[in-house]
């Protein structure tokens, strides 16, 4: 592996059997197409082909539902948000391949969080909105549903601070098919478009070795930035750890104060060279977050996809986590939500509950089993959590058993040395639960502190908002997918009405594609369904 300056003034890598390939011969015919194609690659097929069968080696956490807990045993419930969206854009794939996903692969949080939300923004100087509601639960008429629904405060295009970005991305052999390197180029020219001479960009690769593709440049030099991107191509093995250096010391070289600095990681997580524990990798990018740079995770591909890896180091490098399979889907994150993808508004925001005993028997998170915090983390500044993105919408459901109604929460036997107390409720005794919230500013260090309560409510579930609605529908297809022990009532069949009921806030589509994706698991389930109306 050697290092040359070519004639354009990029430090390039001259591939030597496993290093990263760069043409640089090409580099002057790339430019002058590009300045005819103009941004041609919009318009290529939204799906990109793959050949099948393929080899399956990928990798997914254990999730271990959270079950049932006593509002009077514990009465606390913490856990870090989460505005990831890699779960749903994977099991998307999976049905659009005919399998059903794995368990693993189904985070039903964030295949909530996918969609966007007609939540109203703040009014105020706090970074989002918190906006709680109470209905009955579809799939359990005894049991009740309480939704925390939170919206960031949005930033408009033409009023976004200046971007330093610095692409880290997988060239290495395994990035081959053209759902991954060639799309990884597609995306990454998406996002350039919608920036400016404000913005810059530069290119670190990694394979064998890392290097700098391109150093840190304006992003009205749109031609250099693409055609730095044209070169690339794949080989050898993958030396992520190294790539991940350079790329964070290339961000703090650059560092803008004010700005958005951040990394943006496309690989198929397979790391194989170097530091290739998964410890170690966090531990690595647990050190780099200090640095004030923060992380976008994007996954690629499948076969060897190592989901768990890439969702920790999104979780532990302040960012975000997202999955790539079309270019309809790098539109979403790019040019949609370009904003919310790269400006981020809070950072380590918790959420506490505490539930009344007086009128909550037991209660169940929903999702956020990776996100669970002891209740003493709430107010240690310390700990990580998660972020919230400009615009961002964040929902998070507690399903919840009234006092009266047996208790599916596990028996513990009270401690001989402490006196239980009744529950008797002390303040409001119509409330049924209080939501305390925990952020820092972006730049910050010291949190500050939200509470919002949630009166008992009679609500059918027929009475919920339309975004409730569908959120709950987008939960049970989860429950489902992993044969969940709390899926109660749930049924493909129920799931797809009540999508198909709350299509009306849906700008781009993606609620009518969750339909489509449900009659799909339908049918690999071998449920019979009627056809669409």
């Amino acid at each position: 592996m050697r290092f040359v300056l070519c004639c354009a003034g990029l430090l390039v890598l001259c591939g030597c059997g496993s290093g990263v390939g760069v043409d640089a011969r090409n580099a002057a015919k790339d430019a002058d197409k590009k300045s005819d194609q103009g941004s041609a690659y919009l318009h290529q097929a939204e799906a990109i082909p793959v050949s099948a069968p393929y080899q399956r080696t990928e990798a997914y956490e254990h999730v271990a539902e959270t079950p049932f807990l006593s509002a009077a045993a514990n009465p606390l419930s913490t856990f870090s948000i989460d505005v990831d969206t890699a779960s749903y854009a994977n099991v998307r794939r999976f049905l659009n391949h005919g399998e059903l996903p794995p368990a693993g692969a189904v985070r039903i949080e964030e295949m909530i969080n996918y969609f966007s939300y007609n939540y109203p923004p703040p009014t105020d100087d706090v970074p989002f909105a918190t906006h709680v509601e109470m209905v009955g639960c579809p799939w359990n008429s005894q049991h009740h549903l309480a939704r925390i629904a939170l919206k960031g405060r949005e930033i408009k295009q033409d009023q976004r601070p200046v971007s330093n970005l610095v692409f880290l991305l997988d060239v290495s052999g395994s990035m081959t098919d053209s759902n991954k390197l060639p799309l990884v180029k597609s995306a990454m020219k998406m996002l350039v478009e919608n920036f400016t001479e404000n913005d810059r960009v530069a290119i670190v690769v990694y394979a064998g070795a890392s290097g700098v593709a391109l150093p840190s440049t304006t992003a009205d030099q749109k031609d250099a930035i693409f055609a730095a991107l044209d070169r690339l191509h794949a080989g050898g093995a993958t030396h992520g750890s190294q790539g991940l250096e350079l790329a964070y010391n290339v961000a703090v070289q650059n560092y803008v104060n004010g700005g958005v600095n951040r990394v943006i990681l496309c690989t198929d997580g397979d790391f194989n060279v170097g530091t290739t524990n998964q410890s170690e990798l966090v531990r690595l990018i647990k050190d780099k977050a200090s640095s004030g740079v923060f992380l976008s995770v994007l996954g690629f591909g499948m076969g060897n996809y190592q989901d768990s890896t890439l969702e920790k180091l999104a979780d532990k490098g302040n960012g975000n986590y997202g999955y790539i399979d079309t270019l309809r889907e790098a539109r979403k994150l790019f040019v949609e939500q370009l904003t919310g993808t790269l400006i981020t508004i809070a950072k380590d925001v918790k959420i506490q509950v505490d539930f009344n005993p007086a009128r909550v028997s037991a209660y169940r998170l929903v999702g956020y089993e990776n996100r669970m915090l002891q209740a003493e983390d709430f107010r240690d500044d310390s700990k990580d959590a998660g972020e919230i993105g400009a615009g961002h919408t964040v929902t998070a459901l507690y399903e919840i058993v009234p006092v009266g109604v047996q208790s599916p929460a596990a028996e513990v036997d009270p401690s001989e040395y402490q006196q239980t107390s009744g529950t008797t409720p002390a303040g409001n005794p119509f409330e049924v639960l209080t939501v305390r919230l925990r952020y820092k500013q972006p730049d910050g260090d010291t949190s500050q502190e939200l509470r919002v309560p949630l009166e008992h409510s009679d609500k059918s579930f027929a009475e919920a908002s339309p975004d409730f609605q569908f959120a709950t529908a987008v939960a049970q297809f989860g429950m489902l997918l992993r044969d969940s022990k709390y899926k109660g009532n749930s049924t493909f069949e129920a799931v797809r009405e009540i999508a198909r009921a709350n299509l009306d806030w849906d700008p781009h589509g993606y609620r009518e594609e969750f339909v489509k994706l449900v009659e799909r698991a339908m049918s690999l389930k071998g449920v019979h369904h009627a056809a669409r109306l």
